[in-house]
């Protein structure tokens, strides 16, 4: 789980100058730390905000920058810093899955928990900037690391070791860099990486069992779940899971395991009539998503939750449907589709 090689560090052998010159030097550097702050935080909101905050601190400290250490050392020196202070602020950002049981009753109505701050995904365009890995091995890498079942399982570990993992397997750091990031010692990241791997290899997904998108077969069960989804067919949704498939909605408490139980969550639950859906594909932390949008009285499709899906040995293995439209800009997304506009999308 590699970004960028260390190689590509700026030279530490001299000032930088001004506070600008330095700010334009950081500039490559911005699509990276947005990465490193969304596996932190959990959301794509906070860690634009959060990146911006960090080119802030060192605009302000820049004259101060002596070169000691790369440029780049020094941004996710301040990066993950103001991380940590946000999670001790805000908490850590869960799915559904990681509160509690599964739900066993999907004709009972969900209920919302706005209280909880969720998880978000965050969309692959993004992170196409200069600064994103271009070889192949590295993307494949770098995708697997946005996973959404990894960000989800990030959340649960103490701060600390969130960074202590991310800074040494993920970008590939020293135990001391780290040791000296977070004002500790080389014995005590090593113990910290040691626990968060632990953890780790109970919640997230073996990267080999993953598919990728872009394969042929999965192309065409994709078209299939979309084309299920928008004419509103249950009877082509059962064949599209597998039988232990897990369908979590944010901000709704209520998850479900097993493909006969989402099935009938979507058959009971879902508003929207047949063939009155539009699926818009898009990607999110390295996987297939759709925004899924409903037909209005006015004639209007409007948004109405976000799906990214998990696919395993040709079937859908979990799907994050995340509520609301606040996503749907963050992602490219419109507002709003004219039937005519969704005919020329088909």
């Amino acid at each position: 789980m590699a970004d960028s090689p260390r190689t590509a560090d700026a030279p530490a052998d001299r000032p930088l100058g001004s506070a600008e010159e330095l700010l334009e030097q950081a500039k490559p550097y911005r699509t990276e730390l947005l990465a490193h702050c969304y596996r932190m935080l959990g959301s794509v909101h906070d860690a634009e905000d959060l990146v911006q905050d960090t080119y802030l601190r060192a605009w302000r400290a820049g004259d101060r920058f002596e070169g000691r250490s790369s440029l780049r050392t020094w941004l996710y020196r301040i990066a993950t810093n103001a991380c940590l202070t946000a999670i001790e602020q805000r908490g850590r950002r869960p799915m559904p899955s990681g509160l509690g049981a599964p739900t066993g009753d999907p004709e009972r109505p969900v209920t919302e928990a706005p209280e909880v701050p969720w998880l978000e995904p965050v969309p692959d365009a993004m992170f196409t900037g200069s600064s994103h890995p271009t070889d192949p091995a590295s993307v494949v890498v770098h995708r697997s690391s946005m996973r959404l079942a990894l960000v989800a399982a990030l959340q649960h570990l103490p701060a600390r070791q969130r960074a202590v993992l991310l800074l040494r397997d993920v970008l590939k750091w020293r135990a001391a860099e780290v040791a000296e990031l977070l004002d500790t010692t080389t014995a005590s990241v090593n113990s910290a990486l040691q626990r968060a791997r632990a953890h780790l290899e109970q919640a997230a997904p073996v990267e080999e069992e993953l598919s990728e998108p872009t394969d042929p077969a999965s192309r065409e069960l994709l078209d299939r779940y979309a084309a299920a989804f928008e004419r509103s067919d249950v009877t082509a949704i059962v064949d599209l899971f597998k039988e232990d498939a897990v369908w979590e909605m944010p901000p709704f408490a209520q998850w479900f395991r097993g493909r006969e139980n989402i099935v009938r969550l979507i058959g009971a639950q879902c508003p929207i009539p047949r063939d009155a859906g539009l699926m818009l594909p898009t990607k999110a932390n390295g996987q297939p998503a759709f925004g899924l949008y409903s037909l209005h009285e006015d004639g209007v499709y409007r948004p109405f939750h976000l799906q990214v899906l998990t696919l395993r040995d040709g079937q859908v293995a979990h799907v994050g449907a995340f509520f609301g439209d606040g996503l749907f800009p963050v992602f490219g997304l419109p507002d709003t589709v004219t039937p005519q506009e969704a005919a020329a999308r088909r």
